[in-house]
């Protein structure tokens, strides 16, 4: 199965590696790491526990990989356990630098920031991974900056996506329906409970798929598909939900 991480370990592991890069460089360099995705959520919000990676820009010495590599073997860590692999996705921008926000400095010398907030909600959006986390964390931050009293409101959102990849409304529509559909919501906890458990029948469809057609769904085609997959569940489910008489 395979390594989730929480947010103590996060903080573990990082110090971990912040210490094998002072070693390495002999406490002569420095580096800065931002996080995104999933590893921001758990660092900075509570209604979700863990990761799978930490999604990550880095900026520092090329003595960073090894030192990655060798916190990897050490604890035993999987492959590309912090990684910018994201950076080749639509979420992706160089201006994330500019917008990220400072979480902690670990041994002295590695910086970590975090993307937060309506940006966060931004590069959530763009994109738009419905059998994974994207829609659910999005319900999630609202409802958490709602509950401590600083919401996000959809000009935020807008804003911020603007600042990040340009224009609101290359943005699909339903993405942009639905954001504005949340600012309205008076029960988001119990719509980020639907959203996750809409998101997990979506990527038991999408892995029974994957299976019987592999290498198949690619980021170019995978909205297409699994709205196929979707329709093609609902017309099926209201089949099924017949009577003899053919009503529901």
């Amino acid at each position: 199965m395979p390594k989730e991480f929480e947010k103590d370990d996060m903080n573990y592991y990082l110090l971990e590696l912040a210490r094998e890069f002072k070693r390495l460089t002999h406490r002569k360099a420095e580096a800065e790491i931002v996080l995104v995705g999933g590893a921001s959520i758990v660092l900075n919000y509570g209604f979700r526990n863990t990761t799978a990676d930490f999604d990550a820009l880095i900026q520092a010495p090329t003595a960073i990989r090894d030192a990655v590599n060798n916190v990897r073997d050490r604890l035993d860590l999987p492959m590309g356990w912090i990684n910018e692999d994201f950076k080749i996705t639509p979420s992706y921008t160089p201006k994330l630098y500019k917008y990220s926000s400072y979480y902690r400095t670990y041994a002295n010398v590695m910086t970590v920031r975090t993307i937060v907030g309506q940006y966060l909600v931004a590069m959530k959006l763009r994109s738009g991974r419905k059998y994974k986390h994207d829609l659910s964390d999005i319900v999630g931050i609202l409802m958490t900056h709602r509950m401590e009293g600083n919401p996000l409101l959809p000009d935020d959102i807008r804003e911020a996506y603007e600042q990040l990849y340009g224009d609101w409304n290359e943005l699909p529509e339903d993405s942009r329906l639905f954001v504005n559909g949340l600012a309205e919501d008076e029960q988001l906890a119990e719509r980020y409970v639907e959203t996750i458990e809409a998101e997990r029948g979506i990527k038991e469809t999408v892995i029974d798929f994957e299976q019987k057609y592999p290498d198949t769904i690619n980021l170019a085609n995978e909205d297409e598909i699994i709205n196929m997959l979707t329709n093609r569940n609902k017309s099926g489910n209201n089949k099924n939900g017949e009577n003899e008489d053919g009503v529901l």
